[in-house]
Parts: C-alpha cells; structure tokens; sequence
C-alpha cells in the first residue's frame, strides 16, 4: 500500500530501502537529525550487515514505513503501542535528510501517516512525544490539530539544560471533522 500527495509518497519498508536506510541512520556516529529526535536518548553507529541482519523485523512491516521524495527515501514514519490493549498509540517522524527540512514534507508525510492509522486500526486517538526543544515537532503537531495534553517540567536534560517533555494528541473525531473543512 502506498499513500502520497505532492511528490512525497509513505510506503512500507523494502529491502533496496535498507543500505539507505542504514546510512541515513546509523552510519554516522552523530547524524544531524539526531540533535533534534530525542538527543538525551543515546545514538549507537552500527555496521551495515549488523542492520541488514535485521531486515525481517524492518521489511514490509506495519510499524514502521519509508517517506520517499521523487524517488529518493529521505525518513520514516512509524508507530508503537504505548498500552495495545486499550488501544493506546504514539506515532513518529524521522526526516533523516536535513535538506528536507522546513520544506513541509514532515507536515505531508505526518498527516498521509495519521490518515493511514485512522484508515486501518481502531484507533480512536493518535499522538506523539516530543522535546520543548523541538519546535517544529511541536508546530507539526498543531498544524495536524492536536492538542498538547501533557507538558511535563523539566524531565529532559540535554547539553546542560533541562527541556520539558511534549505529549500531543488527536481524536478521530477530531482529525474526521478537520478532514471536512480541508477536502
């Protein structure tokens, strides 16, 4: 399955994907895009057949798909279960590829991902965390119409300074009536 809009198309993870996912991801020891998702987390550089030895859990997964650019893959999308039982979600977004930031395509790919989540499971709420550190996470987030339901206090520390930690989500409710005033 494929959804796209303007040139930018999500779509599910396949194996000529991997060496670009990989040096997207880990080749690097400190990849730009890490300054911004999640820098408290540690990043771990790993060699290439390390992650293709991995390549069942990657390809054509549910989890986690592939933004892809004319042609070129430049993030993911993805998704995990913060509690499946109650149906509880957190999406994510990586725009891996600096040169497509502030150009949108997070914003695209964002709303064709929540689509594809509210199309296809049972979902009566998505959302995601962030960093107050990173803005255009939270700009995303609001440009999508979600509300920030929880903003706890200095619980990030990164580079000497505290950051608070951004929980935003969405309804379906929500995200169906938007969808009426944007067709």
């Amino acid at each position: 399955m494929y959804c796209g809009v303007d040139g930018l198309v999500i779509r599910p993870i396949m194996e000529q994907d991997l060496p670009i996912l990989w040096s997207l991801i880990y080749k690097e020891e400190s990849p730009e895009w890490k300054k911004w998702d999640a820098p408290y987390f540690e990043h771990k550089q790993i060699p290439l057949e390390e992650y293709l030895a991995k390549k069942d859990q990657i390809i054509g997964q549910d989890k986690q798909w592939a933004i892809e650019v004319k042609g070129e893959v430049i993030g993911t999308v993805s998704y995990y279960w913060e509690h499946q039982p109650s149906l509880w979600l957190e999406m994510g977004i990586v725009i891996y590829n600096p040169r497509y930031w502030n150009g949108g395509y997070g914003t695209k790919a964002l709303r064709l991902w929540t689509n594809h989540l509210f199309n296809t499971l049972p979902l009566v709420r998505v959302g995601f965390t962030t960093w107050s550190g990173n803005e255009r996470m939270i700009c995303l987030g609001e440009k999508l119409g979600m509300t920030m339901e929880a903003r706890l206090r200095k619980c990030r520390y990164y580079n000497g300074r505290y950051y608070d930690s951004i929980r935003m989500g969405l309804l379906r409710e929500e995200w169906e009536l938007n969808a009426l005033f944007h067709s």
